[in-house]
């Protein structure tokens, strides 16, 4: 696909386009973390989004996607959240953010290019909005440091776009490194960079191809719990150095559980604690080059997300037992909000293309239509 090609084809003749592309990311584990200042373990894909851009005069902004046919166009002098822009909101918000930050922008025409699946729970949002960002700061030489559009970015998905997501997404896609994961601590932004080497294993990502929008999901309604939890954990004395959720302990959440009256909150904050510390575990086994170690992780946080969060549904649920079931396969859980999107595996090489039909059978067998697994 030539890219510069399709860019005149929408926008005219002119100078030549600035190229950028930003990852898509997986969350190896860690999942519903970030927003209760836990750890996280992401990693950045191949696929991701590629953005052209080209400054024009005047105050009109155009948006083009190679993945749908029409051309979104705006002000610089009113850019509001509208239904109607569809997924041009996501640039417009970073837009937005830069020019509530103070900057005067001009008027440019942008293209996008992505091969995220839409609605997978691999972050085509934050990968959108980082190329976005990443864009305008080189075109209009705005001089941001990468972690400021990281949280520029996360802000204008909150503010703009509605969702109250955590900073994880666009952390991953903004400050990831080819062969690492990030090990990131999302209260304090304190990171550090691990080898991902899988040896004989490979990371499989299949898609549920059920859509799901953040927005439209119970994602809001587990956060408001969370936050819930936390008011309530904070009135005991011995908890004065809990900021937020992860702050807790395994053990201190054991002491402290039954100042949580609503059961099915506790098993919320049963998982934040729990998951944050099998992050910790996960990092453990990287570093000491131990994937079963690591596999066993993946399942463990499936079942808690399963049961404790209640956040993965048939499609994510049928995916995990399959994988797990299968001999070459050390783990499996689902990644990302849940509610449909994706699940990860960890598969022996020698045995991708086996795990790949036998996956995609028993998937379709139970939900009707069939999987997509991606070698990412």
């Amino acid at each position: 696909m030539d890219l510069q090609q399709i860019f005149i084809q929408h926008f005219g003749q002119g100078d030549t386009p600035t190229a950028f592309f930003i990852p898509g990311r997986v969350n190896i584990i860690g999942e519903h973390i970030d927003y209760n200042g836990g750890y996280v373990l992401p990693c950045m894909l191949a696929v991701g989004t590629h953005a052209l851009i080209r400054r024009r005069v005047g105050s009109a902004i155009r948006f083009a996607s190679t993945n749908v046919q029409k051309v979104i166009s705006a002000s610089l002098e009113k850019v509001t959240y509208s239904v109607t822009n569809d997924w041009a909101n996501y640039p417009l918000g970073v837009v937005a953010m830069m020019q509530k930050d103070g900057h005067a922008l001009g008027g440019f025409d942008v293209l996008f290019s992505g091969n995220i699946p839409r609605g997978a729970g691999l972050s085509s949002s934050a990968s959108i909005e980082m190329a976005m960002a990443v864009a305008l700061n080189a075109a209009f030489s705005l001089n941001y440091e990468p972690i400021t559009l990281v949280k520029l970015t996360q802000k204008s998905e909150n503010q703009f776009c509605g969702v109250n997501c955590g900073i994880m997404d666009q952390f991953a896609v903004g400050m990831g490194k080819d062969g690492f994961a990030i090990y990131l601590n999302c209260g304090t932004l304190d990171y550090r960079l691990i080898p991902m080497q899988l040896g004989e294993y490979a990371l499989l990502v299949v898609n549920t191809n059920k859509p799901r929008r953040l927005a439209d999901s119970k994602y809001n309604e587990r956060r408001a719990e969370c936050e819930s939890a936390l008011a309530l954990l904070q009135s005991a004395p011995s908890a004065a150095h809990i900021k937020q959720l992860a702050d807790l302990s395994p053990e201190e959440f054991s002491a402290l559980a039954h100042l949580i009256p609503n059961p099915i909150v506790a098993k919320r904050v049963r998982h934040v604690v729990h998951e944050n510390d099998r992050v910790k575990q996960a990092v453990q086994a990287l570093e000491a080059n131990d994937l079963p170690a690591l596999g066993a992780l993946l399942n463990a946080s499936h079942a808690s997300l399963r049961d404790d969060y209640e956040v993965t549904g048939i499609e994510l649920d049928t995916l995990a037992a399959a994988a797990q079931k299968h001999p070459a396969c050390i783990g499996a859980r689902m990644t990302g909000a849940g509610f449909g999107g994706c699940a990860i595996a960890l598969v022996k090489k020698e045995a991708v293309d086996d795990f790949e039909k036998y996956i995609i059978a028993e998937y379709e067998k139970v939900i009707g239509y069939a999987c997509d697994v991606y070698r990412v």
